[in-house]
């Protein structure tokens, strides 16, 4: 069997002796308390003259007749109150903010009033900017500069700066392994900025270099591919 540590102990006869003190201060209050001639005065005229009576503590009227005192609670008792409970529940329940809406109408009014502003865009964009479609390629005659779409043109700016092996595999196949590690990577479930600074900073850095990689191929490169200034030599680039 485990004995019971010494200031256990020490803790449980102090604890005891506590309210055993406690519990025979309150008897000597309750026996030596005197009611005050104001309310046995009260109590006579509200009962029509019967006596005051203490029981368990607590002062009533006496009925006239002998029956249940008069002030006297539900089935006649007549035990003293000892405390006031507050109405309310005993246990606060506080609910945590939540980040989440309901994907209709929240989400999905947002996504049609940012696609009608898309469409917007592009009818006024084609209006105004004439992009006809050029003649039918002929490989006997090649274009100078031949350009890839504006989408490819950072890979194809690479090209010009490191080996083709370096360029068209090694750097893209990086970023195609950081892309599938990144949700390891950043396990925090929040989307706000300030919260995650690295993974933010990391796609805002992505998203300038190849930004830039497409702005110096369409407008800074010429004929065979050479840089040239578009405010110089012209623009070299077709929609």
């Amino acid at each position: 069997m485990t004995e019971i540590p010494e200031h256990l102990l020490k803790r449980a006869q102090a604890a005891r002796d506590k309210a055993a003190g406690a519990s025979a201060g309150a008897s000597a209050d309750a026996g030596g308390s005197r009611i005050p001639d104001e309310l046995l005065d009260r109590t006579k005229a509200a009962s029509g003259g019967g006596v005051a009576v203490a029981e368990k503590g607590a002062a009533v009227a006496a009925a006239p007749g002998g029956g249940v005192p008069v002030g006297a609670g539900p089935g006649g008792h007549t035990q003293r109150l000892l405390t006031v409970v507050k109405s309310g529940s005993i246990q606060e329940a506080k609910s945590a903010p939540v980040d989440k809406v309901h994907t209709w109408p929240h989400l999905l009014a947002v996504e049609f009033v940012a696609g009608l502003a898309c469409t917007a865009f592009l009818f006024m964009f084609s209006w105004f900017v004439n992009a006809p479609l050029m003649h039918a390629a002929d490989f006997n005659k090649t274009p100078n500069p031949s350009k890839a779409p504006w989408y490819f043109l950072g890979l194809q700016e690479l090209l010009t700066m490191f080996h083709p092996m370096i360029a068209g595999v090694t750097l893209p196949g990086m970023a195609l392994v950081a892309l599938i590690l990144a949700p390891y990577i950043d396990r925090n479930a929040s989307n706000k900025p300030e919260d995650r600074k690295f993974m933010f900073t990391m796609m805002t850095l992505f998203l300038m270099f190849w930004a830039v990689l497409v702005i110096i191929g369409s407008f800074f490169r010429g004929p065979g591919f050479n840089f040239t200034f578009p405010w110089r030599d012209g623009i070299f680039f077709e929609l």
